[in-house]
This record gives structure tokens, sequence and C-alpha cells, in this order.
């Protein structure tokens, strides 16, 4: 039962251990970013009172999201976040039906209460699952990010590193399709006018 769970906020170091063992991007979640952090812990500690759900929320990644979406200049992007990482515990999230949704949605519910939120979004990869939680939490569809392409640059073993920021000018490496991400947003500034096409 939900009533079984209790959501507090917690420090990165506490999100951590869940989201290198079981997030789909754990191979990428070493460095991730934080925010407003909540944790989900059972009432009655199965173990060492352990986290069992981790949602993350931090600011917009880049200017220019807000710019896509909304038509928002540099300076006009205060209260937009995005929900970043979202991640249960295998054995609540078999055991505990639409568990997923009801963490999501108290979660949004702390955080507007602690801070001014004026629209959330979050992405879904296309390689890995569609964002069923995100539909399911009256998040609004606006279908796949744009195409773009990454460069790698090979390294000496012959393995690749995705080139991050800086001159690409003599770099041996090749370029690769990244993959798509499905979007969506809560809109709850009822003054943003939303500029990608809504689908269903």
């Amino acid at each position: 039962m939900k009533s079984d769970f209790t959501i507090d906020r917690i420090g990165k170091k506490e999100a951590a251990p869940l989201l290198m063992e079981y997030h789909y991007l754990k191979d990428h979640s070493r460095g991730f970013k934080t925010g407003y952090n909540y944790g989900l812990f059972p009432n009655t500690p199965i173990t060492s009172g352990g986290v069992l759900g981790v949602c993350i929320f931090t600011g917009i990644p880049v200017p220019e999201i807000a710019q896509s979406a909304f038509g928002l200049g540099r300076n006009e992007q205060h209260g937009l976040f995005e929900l970043s990482r979202l991640c249960l515990h295998p054995s609540v999230q078999t055991s505990e039906k639409n568990l997923a949704t009801w963490f999501v949605s108290r979660c949004l519910r702390k955080l507007r209460k602690t801070t001014e939120v004026r629209a959330v979004l979050s992405y879904a990869d296309a390689d890995y699952h569609e964002g069923t939680i995100y539909k399911a939490s009256n998040f609004g569809y606006y279908g796949l990010s744009d195409p773009k392409k990454d460069f790698w640059i090979k390294q000496n073993d012959g393995s690749f590193v995705k080139h991050s920021r800086g001159k690409m000018s003599g770099l041996n490496g090749e370029w690769r399709q990244r993959s798509r991400k499905h979007r969506y947003l809560m809109v709850y500034d009822k003054t943003l006018k939303v500029q990608w096409n809504k689908e269903n």
C-alpha cells in the first residue's frame, strides 16, 4: 500500500547507490546532476532503511531547450525544471501497482511547496522506453527530439569516448547518431505557450 512509504529530501550520496545499480542510464550516472532530490523509504525498514526510489529535479540543462519549448530568452527561465532521474527498486516496482506514478505526483507536490515551478520537462530515451509513467502522471507528450549526432573520440586502446566540449579539429574519431528522446511537459504556468506540437 502507498501508506507503507514515506518521501523525504535526500542528498546525492543517498541517491547514488540505487541509480548506479538500477537506472537504465547507470553507465552515465556516476556524474549525475542533483538539485531537488527525493527518496522513497519504507515506513517499516525491510533492510537498513535504504532508499527504494529516487526522483530528481534539476534546472533545464541548456537555455536553448526553453527557447525551443516556450520561446523564452536566457533571462526568462526561472521556475523551469527537468525531471532528470527517476528510479524505483525492482522489488517495489513489481509488487506495488502504480507506485511510480504515485511517487512522481507526490514529488511534484513537494517540489511546488518548496519553490516556484512553472513547468517540468522530462525525457524518455527512445532506445530504452516510451515514458509510460509520465503519460500516467498527466504530462503532455510532445513527440521525439530532433535527430542529432555526437562526435566520439578514438582512444589509443581503440575504444571511443564521447566528445563533450572544446575544439574538435585534429581529433581522431567518428560521428554517431544520438538516440532520440520522447519529450514530456507538465506546465503549471498558464502564461507559458508551448511551441512544440502536442501529440497523443
